[in-house]
């Protein structure tokens, strides 16, 4: 799927630059803003939230489960009736920058303008000028299936009112120019604390918890701040850029949704970039979370032995594993998090890494929710959480019987 929507998105680009079609502003604009409109549409991942059939990229319909229901992302081709074609750039940048459609009715913060409204105004058009040369598609995506009263956008005044307000990125003087790069992409285009950063009741971000990890989707987006055990403290420079162009690195390999962050969109930034996102990561604090729960001896004794019969053949009796092969579960930040959604998921779902032009064969690990009973995934969730100096706080099996539950349903 991946590698057919690359090829459509790039035979768009130039079948526009060579008819000089598809909408009056295509004819205006150079080769060099289509390239970098480009760059930011995939530096913003916005295929991977826009596209629900691989035959129509860009046309919306993907369902986006919420706490508050189910949104369904809008076509963003040029179509005239269907998509975004008969918005002007002002509309465009209005939706991107304050978060309103043409008819002055709000958007729902699943579309990130929080973030997106840090960009600036040429960076907007870029992208505007890009998605201008998609080929259009007629395809109206299913409505919204909310909760009352929020199935009425004129809520979202209120909203925006409480929780957001418009600006433009500003930098920082005290920092260096690489410092500022990754600040403007991961507060703007990369809007990576729309999964990273912890939720409030009403769905908007927690600003003094900022990138501290936040569940969403039924994963759990890990802290990215700077600090040990759960942080980037432990990860250099050059591991985040390895992770975020490859997929992997000698500590993780990128599943779930970040697996399509990391295809989609990470994986195709320069190498300047991604140094500059890892230089913005590392000077990000946190505070140290305590683990204050201990795990039971005996659930750990019964986890050590689920884990030597069907884990240690790849991951090691050491936990050290096949690193960007098999993920080491040693001093693994993932399975360290405050929150264990993630690894439980991983064990009763699988799992497999991203699949990238450095990395292109996935590595996987096989589903166990046929296999293991809900106390059974929680022992050995609750082992790798406490072994070889990892430090977490145990897993129930109620926790376990919750996330199974939810996994079962469709969105």
């Amino acid at each position: 799927m991946r590698q057919h929507l690359q090829l459509v998105a790039t035979f768009g680009l130039f079948l526009a630059l060579a008819l000089g079609v598809h909408s009056a502003a295509a004819q205006n604009v150079s080769y060099a803003q289509l390239q970098r409109g480009k760059y930011l549409v995939d530096a913003g991942d916005c295929i991977a939230c826009h596209t629900d059939e691989k035959d129509k990229p860009f046309a919306g319909g993907r369902a986006i489960p919420t706490p508050f229901g189910t949104i369904y992302s809008r076509n963003i081709t040029p179509h005239a009736e269907t998509g975004i074609g008969a918005w002007s750039d002002d509309d465009f940048y209005r939706a991107l920058h304050e978060g309103v459609r043409p008819d002055g009715s709000r958007l729902y913060p699943a579309f990130p303008y929080p973030y997106f409204t840090n960009m600036t105004h040429d960076d907007v058009l870029a992208m505007r000028a890009y998605l201008n040369t998609l080929r259009p598609i007629k395809y109206t995506p299913p409505p919204n299936r909310l909760l009352w009263p929020l199935n009425y956008r004129v809520f979202m005044r209120g909203w925006d009112w409480l929780f957001f307000e418009p600006a433009t990125f500003a930098s920082n003087p005290r920092k260096s120019a690489e410092w500022n790069r990754g600040a403007y992409l991961v507060e703007g285009a990369g809007h990576c604390g729309a999964c990273h950063t912890p939720k409030n009741i009403f769905g908007a971000d927690n600003r003094d918890q900022h990138l501290r990890g936040s569940q969403i989707q039924n994963w759990f987006a890990p802290k990215l701040s700077g600090d040990q055990p759960h942080g980037l403290r432990s990860w250099g420079i050059d591991d985040i850029v390895e992770y975020l162009k490859t997929g992997r690195n000698k500590f993780s390999g990128a599943t779930g949704l970040m697996a399509e962050v990391v295809e989609y969109s990470t994986s195709k930034l320069t190498d300047g970039d991604l140094h500059a996102i890892a230089v913005y990561l590392k000077d990000t604090s946190g505070t140290v979370e305590e683990v204050t729960a201990v795990a039971d001896q005996r659930q750990l004794e019964a986890g050590k032995a689920i884990f030597t019969d069907s884990c240690a053949a790849c991951h090691a009796v050491s936990g050290e594993g096949i690193p960007r092969m098999f993920p080491p579960l040693k001093g693994n930040l993932v399975v360290q998090q405050r929150d264990p959604t993630t690894v439980v998921r991983v064990i009763l779902d699988g799992a497999r890494t991203a699949t990238t032009a450095a990395q292109p064969t996935p590595s996987s690990m096989p589903a166990f929710n046929w296999k293991l009973a809900d106390d059974e995934v929680a022992a050995v969730a609750s082992y790798i959480r406490n072994s070889w100096g990892n430090r977490a706080s145990p897993v129930t099996a109620d926790t376990v019987a919750t996330l199974r539950t939810k996994l079962a349903k469709k969105p």
